[in-house]
């Protein structure tokens, strides 16, 4: 057979060869690190016999596709483990995920902590006896009586589920799994891993059915990313932003509204300073900020497509006898505002900014702080404009969302998320709206990854991904071009020939919602606000209670030049209130005894670099003053 490698080069083997045994021809070193090998476009086992003609990749540790499939494979390692420490489990599914893999049980009893590193220890096992992983193939009748054998009712379920034909099984040792693959060719590729939690899970996702037990694992090709992993976990913990919000007290989740925050004065600081922040950045672009209502009439949720899309993430409410929802979205509000008057092409673009406050139901097992909530502000705005302007209005928005993320110091990546299953419209318009997005992303120059089926049920949509200080991603903004509402709400404006056109729509948040960036700054900044954006951005600290006629004066000349002050004037020494004023993440301490009321200065204490030393009062507010400017 004739093998053509990623290089273009041509190479000759037996017919049957595998990719294991191509790459051993090549290099020892290669056939080591193979993973998987990728065979006319399709990811197959190493050990899978080839033939024909047949274009080769092999896959190493560092494609994209192989920590996937080392994951994948360390689930059914942990199953086996499971299986021969709890002979009595019942296996139900086992996928790779993001963060590592997972794998559900029905197991007689809850597992505890001591567990866990039981089953740990029996991975480790199984991985030192490097048992093959091979692929073998069953019908499904013998699939079927197979697993009823076994009694296990969930894989049952699973292959009643499937096609006639014949069904991917992997065994290694006496472990047997339903899979499709691929994995590595052995355990012993298996080299760092660690189960992290157990937690409990429907069968199917579904709260009728049966409760089992999850255990979550990660996996890494190195004990050297495994340890940097478990490292940025640590971080993590400490910068959560649930921890941090109740520490400097921004925000809470009481019992009383699960999913509905709270927000504290000194969080209601930072949310101000956001929202001014936009609406400035918003009025330099041309945009016009409009506000509208929370509840609307059920008719329009049919009219736009939500009823049918998004019925079950809705809230409802009778009024007047009449059926209401509490909106999930702001862009039909949006639509009402645009079509309240007739519109000339002159008048486009359009673009009607908006904080909008909705509503969406959230099941209370996935609420988590302010990342997912019930209620939040989402910085929306919609832009109506003629066909002609999509390109430079898609590239106004990117830039926006540009220069807004530099702000905060944050990296991101794009992705184009293309027409996903329920969508509406026609093939055309989908084309259209899609190729249109990807112009704009080309002519920038802009790198970007293609998201198959992620779209909106209105159209594509281009999806920015911020990477916080510990290099965790978080999607963000979103710019989504719509070709539907318009028509669902017969949008039109007079075009150049006197008739009625149907305008282009441009749906876009740029922090997604006020609440969730909140949260994802908290944990950035590690609740170290930068001066601009610190709610207390400056702590006096007196002495004794004789200087507290001259910190009052400091105070006054602080708060006229605009900056955020408090006293901490308590019966403590002084060490105590700085170390406190320290926890509570202040960016600026002013020290203040006999010596500085004498010259009329400070004594500034910088969080970051420490004691600054004696400054004037002029000195520190122009240098405080020139932070606050350039965003630090």
């Amino acid at each position: 057979m004739k093998v053509t490698f990623p290089d273009q080069s041509v190479r000759e083997y037996p017919d049957g060869s595998t990719a294991l045994q191509i790459a051993e021809s090549i290099s020892p070193r290669l056939a080591k690190e193979a993973v998987a090998a990728k065979v006319n476009g399709e990811l197959k086992d190493v050990t899978a016999p080839l033939s024909g003609e047949v274009a080769l990749e092999l896959i190493k540790p560092e494609n994209p596709e192989a920590l996937e499939i080392l994951r994948h494979t360390a689930s059914h390692i942990m199953a086996q483990a499971v299986l021969r420490l709890f002979p009595g489990a019942k296996l139900a599914i086992g996928p790779a995920i993001d963060t590592g893999f997972y794998y559900d049980f029905d197991l007689p009893e809850s597992l505890k902590p001591e567990d866990l590193e039981k089953i740990e220890a029996e991975m480790a096992k199984i991985v030192k006896e490097d048992l093959a992983v091979k692929r073998f193939y069953m019908s499904k009748q013998e699939a079927l009586e197979y697993y009823r054998q076994k009694g296990e009712k969930y894989k049952v379920e699973l292959v009643e589920g499937l096609e006639d034909g014949s069904i991917s099984f992997y065994q290694q040792g006496e472990f047997v799994d339903l899979c499709r693959g691929p994995h590595l060719p052995s355990t012993g590729r298996l080299k760092a891993f660690k189960l992290m939690s157990v937690a409990g899970a429907y069968w199917r996702g579904d709260s009728n059915r049966e409760m089992l037990q999850r255990i979550y694992g990660t996996a890494f090709f190195s004990k050297k990313e495994l340890d940097e992993y478990l490292q940025r976990l640590e971080e993590a913990k400490k910068r959560d932003h649930r921890k941090l919000g109740k520490e400097l007290d921004l925000f809470d989740i009481l019992d009383e509204g699960p999913g509905f925050p709270f927000f504290m004065p000194k969080g209601m600081v930072l949310r101000n300073i956001l929202e001014d922040f936009w609406r400035q950045e918003h009025r330099k672009r041309g945009y016009q900020e409009i506000k509208t209502p929370i509840i609307l009439n059920e008719d329009l949720w049919h009219r736009s497509g939500h009823w049918d899309h998004y019925q079950e993430n809705m809230y409802f409410v009778k009024i007047d006898e009449g059926n209401f929802a509490i909106k999930p979205m702001n862009c039909p509000g949006g639509m009402l505002v645009y079509k309240r008057r007739l519109h000339s092409y002159r008048d486009l673009p359009q673009r009607m900014a908006e904080l909008g406050l909705v509503h969406r139901h959230e099941l209370s097992g996935a609420l988590h702080g302010l990342m997912r909530v019930r209620c939040f502000t989402q910085d929306d705005a919609h832009i109506f404009m003629t066909p002609d302007q999509i390109k430079d209005e898609v590239l106004g928005v990117i830039s926006l969302i540009d220069d807004f993320y530099k702000v905060f110091g944050f990296k991101y990546h794009v992705e184009l998320s293309t027409r996903p299953e329920n969508s509406m419209g026609t093939d055309e318009q989908w084309e259209n709206a899609t190729e249109a997005l990807r112009n704009a992303l080309e002519s920038r120059g802009m790198a970007y990854k293609v998201n198959e089926g992620d779209g909106a049920f209105y159209g594509p949509k281009i999806d920015f991904h911020l990477e916080d200080s510990i290099g965790r991603t978080w999607q963000c903004g979103t710019i989504q071009l719509d070709f539907q509402m318009p028509e669902r709400f017969d949008l039109t404006y007079i075009g150049p020939d006197g008739e009625k056109h149907r305008p282009v729509m441009i749906h876009r948040v740029v922090f997604g919602s006020i609440e969730r960036f909140i949260a994802i700054l908290t944990e950035h900044y590690a609740g170290a606000f930068p001066v601009w954006l610190a709610p207390v951005q400056v702590k006096l600290l007196p002495i004794s209670e004789d200087q507290l006629p001259y910190v009052q004066e400091v105070q006054k000349r602080l708060e006229e030049a605009g900056l955020r002050v408090e006293v901490d004037a308590r019966n403590e020494k002084i060490g105590y209130r700085i170390r406190e004023a320290q926890l509570q993440k202040i960016p600026y301490m002013l020290v203040v005894g006999e010596k500085e009321v004498q010259t009329k200065a400070v004594a500034v204490r910088s969080r970051k670099e420490g004691d600054l030393g004696v400054q004037s009062m002029d000195t520190f507010i122009q240098k405080i003053l020139d932070e606050v400017k350039n965003y630090q």
